[in-house]
């Protein structure tokens, strides 16, 4: 058990986002694996609000022509023909506001375990996010449907190049730690950080 844990956390502390990819293609059946691992993730009251999107082969020429037709910066429609896969992660937007949120935190979940799920088989990803993501017309033509958020974008090989580590915050640094019940009165009562919360 104590060697799945290690495992775990150097795969969370050794995966790198990749921005250069080798041509080798990607099977199919490799993504549908990490697919089929990634929708373990928690998710409130096992409502599995995704779906998935998959651009291979030539259907990355509709992917790479959506984007060029809608980012702000010049895009070549070639660039994206030259990543092996690319995958939308889509939600349906619930009505409820507290549903809508679990709903995307939940699909957030999924691809990070997506993404952790492939570093362990020799894949990169990158997950984004840019302005025309959120471009009605860009999400049209990629076949998000109406009442639908795309959560992310994922480019996904076999990485040309991993970048070197950025050095995170501790999070000791950024840790509330309460140890009495009259905490938060205490605070309020002088604006201090009372012992109970430092």
């Amino acid at each position: 058990m104590e060697a799945a844990q290690f495992q775990t956390a150097r795969t969370i502390i050794e995966r790198r986002s990749i921005k250069q990819f080798k041509p080798d293609p990607v099977s199919e059946e490799l993504l549908y694996e990490l697919l089929n691992v990634s929708v373990w993730a928690p998710n409130h009251g096992l409502r599995e609000p995704w779906r998935f999107i998959l651009f291979v082969d030539e259907g990355k020429r509709t992917l790479g022509e959506a984007i060029a037709g809608h980012a702000v910066k010049s895009r070549s429609p070639e660039t994206y023909m030259n990543i092996p896969a690319h995958l939308l992660v889509v939600v349906q937007e619930d009505p409820r506001q507290r549903e809508r949120e679990e709903d995307y935190a939940a699909a957030c979940a999924l691809i990070q375990n997506f993404q952790l799920a492939a570093w362990e088989r020799g894949l990169g990803v990158i997950w984004k996010t840019e302005p025309f993501t959120f471009v009605p017309g860009f999400l049209k033509s990629v076949g998000v449907k109406p009442g639908e958020k795309l959560v992310g974008l994922l480019h996904i090989g076999y990485p040309e190049a991993v970048p070197e580590a950025r050095p995170r915050t501790r999070a000791e640094e950024k840790l509330t730690v309460v140890r009495s019940s009259n905490a938060t009165e205490d605070l309020h009562t002088d604006g201090s950080i009372p012992a109970g919360l430092r």
